[in-house]
């Protein structure tokens, strides 16, 4: 699972992580069912806000869900989940990145793509994933040749680059790729006044993609003598740091600009979340939810008793229970009960990150240039 917009399921609130999860699931169920079991495995955080800006476009009374049946990936439940054209673009548009960024590695030679027969597997599967892409593309009206065209500019472009290259001039392919994407939900939604607002929007999310993944990756692309934006061109994390604040100010006005119906989860994820994800990658926050009963200072909150301890399992048999655990991935998503304790806990995918000081409101007077809209429970209207 991959992507910079990972929410916090504290901040977001009981209503916005049901309807975040909604479009994960539809994200992944679009591609099972356009592409099969597979495909399932480039789901990814990115991907999903093409569905939710799509649904939040659209016009009321719009039939965007669906009831979808138990699945392992959320604990054998049933959930609403998001459907249509919104989900399939999503759904394209997550392949072809998906084979770039598996071609990337290919190239780079990393890991287990350094052999021969796995790059041949590897190479097979990213050319499906291009052309399945293309097809579902196709179906909603988009053309994925843009973002084709996108990945290769960006070989050349890496190729050539060196010390002095702008970071913008690096950056701009992700930039056109995801300005398309995000544009062509208007069109879907029937609100072609929101294509430009959106384009500008998707550009600079692309940039933001493009320059959180160089920070993150800086040391270990070092280590491993990989390319990386930043070391290429001799720019610094200050001025990574200016152009990332930037962005987050250009997608705040440009989202202004665009006619909503209702914009609040699409507004969270692309105002709130994405602020959090710059100072995660630029190490500038954490979370407070390790132990959300800590104090926060002399004379804090006592922590809680402590429940009836269960019956614990021994280590075979907590052991054989963790495998079936993880062969249905809710170890990753969802709730499980802890294989040797029987604690309910979250899944990895849904645990805390980044959410310093957060009590389930957005703070949104002290972020947003005057934006009033809160998360869940606040009782904003945005």
């Amino acid at each position: 699972m991959f992507g910079i917009v990972r929410p916090c399921r504290h901040r977001l609130g009981e209503n916005l992580k049901t309807q975040w999860m909604a479009h994960l699931c539809g994200l992944c169920l679009a591609l099972r069912g356009d592409h099969g079991q597979f495909a399932r495995v480039v789901t990814n955080y990115d991907g999903l806000l093409i569905s939710v800006l799509t649904e939040a476009q659209a016009a009321p009374g719009t039939e965007w869900r669906r009831t979808a049946g138990p699945c392992p990936l959320r604990g054998m439940r049933s959930a609403s989940v998001a459907q249509g054209e919104g989900a399939r673009l999503a759904a394209a548009v997550s392949l072809v990145l998906a084979s770039a960024k598996m071609r990337d590695h290919l190239a780079d030679g990393d890991g287990l793509l350094a052999r021969r027969p796995m790059a041949l597997a590897a190479r097979r599967v990213a050319t499906n994933w291009s052309r399945a892409g293309a097809r579902t593309g196709s179906a909603v009206g988009f053309d994925t040749a843009v973002l084709v065209d996108a990945v290769d500019r960006q070989v050349g472009i890496e190729t050539l680059a060196g010390i002095g290259t702008p970071l913008l001039t690096v950056t701009e392919p992700t930039e056109s790729a995801t300005a398309a994407a995000f544009a062509h939900t208007a069109v879907l939604a029937g609100r072609p006044a929101n294509a430009a607002p959106l384009a500008e929007a998707g550009r600079l999310f692309g940039r933001l993609a493009h320059l959180l993944d160089a920070v993150e990756d800086r040391a270990a692309d070092a280590a491993a003598g990989a390319w990386n934006p930043l070391t290429a061109t001799g720019a610094s994390l200050a001025e990574a740091r200016r152009l990332a604040d930037d962005a987050l100010h250009g997608i705040r006005l440009a989202l202004r600009d665009v006619e909503f119906t209702d914009a609040k989860l699409a507004h969270v994820l692309l105002v709130h979340e994405l602020r959090n994800s710059v100072d995660r990658a630029f190490g500038t926050a954490s979370c407070s939810h390790g132990n959300p009963y800590a104090p926060s200072g002399p004379g804090g909150p006592p922590p809680p008793p402590e429940p009836p301890r269960r019956d614990r399992r021994g280590l075979l048999a907590g052991c054989a229970v963790w495998v079936g655990l993880a062969c249905t991935c809710q170890l990753c998503c969802g709730e499980y009960h802890d294989p040797w304790s029987g604690e309910q806990k979250p899944g990895f995918c849904q645990r805390c990150d980044n959410c310093d000081g957060c009590d389930g409101c957005c703070d949104c007077c002290d972020c947003c240039d005057g934006c009033d809209c809160c998360c869940d429970g606040c009782s904003c209207d945005c």
